[in-house]
């Protein structure tokens, strides 16, 4: 086992980085951010298969199903960390995306809890314990490609047909087995060996990035580049939604704020009430009507 390990990419010794030790802090960053440009390549490598892992998740979350990142240490805390800022950037209920990670929210501020990434059973038990269906869709994150906690919850995903995407960072991982699709951006080695929080995180928080941004805006909950379907619950927020609504429909930042709370503070109505001189009920409609969609909500009015 302890063999397999150091012959994954993301094991081997970086010759890059050989003697980062006797470096200064500039020589340090320099060889750094020289290596993390080929985290961006191996991405753009892999965009074939975002993009059908996208469709893959749009399908299934539009039709009532849920996500789930399934991960351990580095991995697990980003899948957590991509789940919990859907909500308050797209405005989707808490349990459209959720993280899972090995050792439960704990885990997110201690490493001692990271053993847990061995236990295969744990990993199984998750997709019970969340009650996964068919209309779900787990992705399971790992660099290695072979995190016991989560193959077992890959494996049992599988077993209930629950569609699965595996995404690491190395060649030929143990999770290819498990899922429908792999998403492989391999990094090559890390600066300092070994050290996936480095290179294959920060590839992985650039796919999870895609995963749910694509996926949302397929949803409808963004129009144009704007997004529209902010959850304006704080200062910045609510600003930001003043803003939103101002710059789509051309109208003052005094205007824009009566729309928003005419709205009840939703965006997307306050949009569509403006551009089709509609009132609350009648945006709310013409939004129910188009699913979701700005575009086509004013399309539905205008004809």
């Amino acid at each position: 086992m302890q063999d397999n390990l150091f012959r994954l990419t993301t094991e081997q010794v970086n010759q890059n980085s050989k003697h980062i030790d006797e470096q200064d802090a500039m020589g340090i960053v320099k060889i750094m951010n020289k290596e993390d440009e080929n985290t961006v390549e191996a991405v753009r490598r892999q965009l074939p298969q975002i993009a059908l892992a996208i469709d893959a998740i749009v399908e299934r979350l539009s039709d009532g199903g849920r996500m789930f990142y399934v991960g351990a240490g580095t991995s697990g805390r980003l899948g957590v960390l991509d789940a919990s800022e859907c909500v308050p950037t797209f405005g989707v209920p808490a349990e459209m995306v959720q993280g899972i990670m090995a050792g439960g929210e704990q885990a997110l501020h201690s490493s001692l809890l990271d053993g847990l990434e061995d236990d295969f059973d744990l990993g199984q038990n998750s997709v019970s314990d969340y009650k996964m269906t068919e209309k779900d869709v787990v992705v399971g994150i790992t660099a290695s490609g072979r995190t016991p906690f989560v193959l077992g919850a890959l494996q049992k995903a599988q077993e209930n047909n629950i569609f699965t995407i595996g995404l690491c960072n190395n060649d030929e991982p143990s999770m290819k087995s498990y899922c429908n699709i792999v998403i492989a951006p391999v990094v090559g080695p890390e600066v300092i060996v070994g050290s996936t929080r480095l290179k294959s995180g920060t590839s992985q928080k650039m796919v999870l990035n895609m995963l749910s941004t694509g996926s949302m805006i397929k949803l409808g909950k963004v129009y144009d580049n704007y997004m529209v379907d902010v959850v304006p619950n704080n200062e910045k927020l609510i600003v930001r939604a003043v803003r939103i609504v101002k710059e789509i429909t051309g109208i003052d930042t005094v205007s824009a704020t009566k729309y928003l709370e005419l709205s009840g503070m939703n965006a997307k109505v306050a949009i569509i009430m403006i551009l089709t001189e509609s009132s609350k009920e009648e945006a709310e409609e013409l939004l129910t009507k188009s699913n979701g969609f700005i575009a086509k909500a004013i399309k539905l009015r205008v004809n």
